[in-house]
């Protein structure tokens, strides 16, 4: 499930193309009918994002509300002046390609219009310059400003957002339950956007025991948890992937980083430069690895319905 990084550039996305465009809005599949007539010839006024949801929002009041869920994923296309992710959602590359997108584009001709609809397209988005199709959201709705609000209201903070009071609101929400620390995490009435990714890498990053109950993490514990998100959600809405480890953790020509410092090589791993997918995470999906720190394997197990993953020594429970 893309998770809240994702659906930030979704939004800004949709923010620097469509904004002021008076859009074409249709449902090739059939299934969203009713609510594209509602937007069809309206102009998209502002977009955002909250943790894993987005909003559209239109001229007429009414907001174009998508989860993408598990299987839920946007592409785009467009002239040389609409320019950004090819595609975003899952299924996913790793990273997503700024660049222009669409056959028209790449190949310097004017442009068209849209192509035929591919797959089951549930909405698409068309203005003079381009156009969005999403396919397999969870949810996709038209709704009105005060609905859009009613959704919002039962969302934890955004730490993309990072507004005044947000930290202490997660401390609160955090420390008033007896669930495994991993488990709140992922619930996003207690932190929105957070998904199976983080929550491992974070944990593993604060050296807190994934099981320990909400009710167990210090106040200073639980706002240190807060910042390190910001901090790593931060970096992936502007890198585009979710990357947690430092570059001395990157592969450099078969070893890493640290181990070529040791041995007088040059590193490659400069500002701007990503490491290969099996390097970006400390623990996440590395089970029966040796942690990256202590050596000790890692270990996964299911929690909540997701498979969790943490370091036994580095994570262990507090006496």
């Amino acid at each position: 499930m893309p998770e809240g990084h994702s659906v930030r550039r979704l939004a800004r996305q949709f923010g620097d193309v469509f904004t002021g465009e008076r859009l074409a809005v249709s449902s090739p599949q059939g299934r969203f009918s009713g609510g594209a007539a509602l937007l069809d010839g309206h102009a998209l006024v502002a977009a955002e994002a909250h943790g894993k949801h987005l909003f559209l929002h239109f001229d007429n009041a009414l907001v174009l509300h998508v989860h993408l869920g598990l299987y839920g994923a946007w592409s785009f296309g467009g002239d040389r002046t609409f320019t950004g992710s090819s595609s975003i959602g899952a299924p996913r590359r790793v990273g997503e390609q700024e660049s222009p997108s669409g056959s028209e584009a790449d190949a310097g001709a004017s442009y068209a219009g849209p192509p035929a609809p591919v797959g089951a397209v549930r909405v698409r988005l068309a203005s003079g310059h381009g156009w969005a199709d999403l396919r397999g959201a969870t949810t996709c709705e038209t709704i009105t400003a005060a609905e859009a609000d009613a959704v919002l209201a039962r969302l934890g903070p955004d730490p993309l957002r990072n507004l005044r009071g947000d930290a202490g609101r997660f401390a609160r929400n955090l420390r008033t339950r007896k669930t495994p620390v991993a488990a709140l995490l992922m619930d996003q009435k207690i932190i929105a956007g957070v998904g199976n990714v983080y929550r491992a890498e974070v944990l593993f990053r604060r050296r807190l025991d994934p099981w320990m109950p909400g009710t167990d993490v210090t106040e200073p514990d639980a706002r240190n948890l807060w910042r390190d998100v910001v901090s790593v959600m931060t970096d992936g809405v502007a890198d585009g992937r979710i990357i947690t480890t430092p570059p001395r953790y990157w592969a450099v020509n078969g070893t890493t980083a640290a181990k070529a410092a040791r041995a007088g090589q040059d590193i490659p791993a400069k500002s701007g430069s990503f490491p290969r997918g099996e390097d970006a995470h400390y623990v996440y999906k590395r089970q029966g690895l040796p942690c990256r720190v202590c050596r000790t394997l890692v270990l996964v197990a299911e929690l909540a319905g997701r498979n969790l993953y943490w370091c036994p020594f580095c994570q262990q429970p507090q006496e």
